[in-house]
Order: C-alpha cells, then structure tokens, then sequence
C-alpha cells in the first residue's frame, strides 16, 4: 500500500523545466491559466472568475498536499519563475498503487516539448519515488493533443464512457488511459 509523504515538497528539475510548488504569489498567473477558454477548453471545471478564485485554488493544493492526498507542481522554465502550467498527480487510491495524472499549459506554450518534459520527469517520481503500480488520464475525446500526448507516453486507452459527465448543462464522454509500471 502506498504512503506518500509530500513534506517536504518534491521539488523537480531537468535540463529545462523546474517543476515547483505552487505558491499564493503565482495567483496571477494560475487565473490566466483557469480563465482562458483556450486552455480551459477541454478541462470541464468552472473558469476562474477572479484572482481570489486562483488564491482559492491554490489553497485546495495545499491542503490535498498537507494531507498526502495529491501534489500539483507548477511548471517553470529554469531562471524564470513565471507559471507556465500546471502538472498533478490527484485521486490517489493508496490501496491499488494508483493516481490520475492532470495537467494543463498555456496556450502559448504548446508544441514546444514542455509538457513531453514534464510528464517524464513527473511519472518518473511517481513510478520510482511513490511507487505507484499504475497511473490513470482522463481525458475528454475531442482533446486529441493530450490524447497523442498520453499515447506518445505509453498510455494505453482502457475504456470509452459515453455521456457519463454532465457539466455545462450536457453530458460528455471520456476517454481513460493508463500507464502500468
């Protein structure tokens, strides 16, 4: 059975990224993420209305964090504090050495290999520092960058729920993918 222990925070670095905690200071940056419909497009949650919404958010991190329930890093170019995205591991089941992977980048970010560097380094902790079994995604079927993403990273699509999410005042469907050890 897993036990992770987030204290102190796991901070990440490659030859580019700096995959950090996420701090109320990167409130400003965290809103231009979960407001923009670019990048919200595909993430069936509520857009950040205000700073405050962010500050909110972060906050939620924190305490999943303090009770070893999830971690999301901030996504960083080394030498530049800037929050270009976000990357977490969330919905632990302890008992089946198991989490849902999440992400999201800015927009003005994409094609540029940093979410591919992120999510090595990420899985990388998650499989030999957490020791976890397997590692899930769901994604929204129409999002066919993430879903090239996953499949780049030895994902595997599980299962294909039709219109089993309602958000938005309709149902969705979802694609699950995973990733075994």
């Amino acid at each position: 059975m897993l036990t992770p222990n987030f204290n102190p925070f796991p901070t990440i670095t490659n030859e580019r990224l700096l995959l950090r905690k996420i701090e109320l200071s990167d409130a400003k940056d965290l809103f231009i993420l979960r407001s923009d419909e670019r990048m919200m497009k595909y993430l069936d949650r509520p857009r950040a209305q205000t700073i405050e919404d962010a500050e909110k958010l972060i906050q939620v991190f924190e305490d999943n964090r303090i009770k070893n329930e999830g971690i999301n890093w901030g996504i960083t170019l080394k030498g530049d504090s800037r929050l270009l995205g976000t990357i977490c591991f969330w919905k632990l089941q302890l008992e089946n050495e198991r989490s849902e992977i999440g992400y999201m980048l800015h927009a003005d970010f994409h094609q540029k290999g940093i979410m591919q560097e992120a999510m090595t380094a990420v899985l990388n902790y998650g499989f030999t520092d957490l020791k976890l079994h397997s590692v899930e995604a769901n994604v929204n079927p129409e999002n066919i960058a993430s879903i090239k993403l996953l499949e780049k990273n030895n994902f595997v699509r599980e299962a294909y729920f039709r219109e089993n999410y309602f958000y938005d005042g309709k149902f969705l469907d979802s694609a699950i993918y995973s990733l075994l050890k």
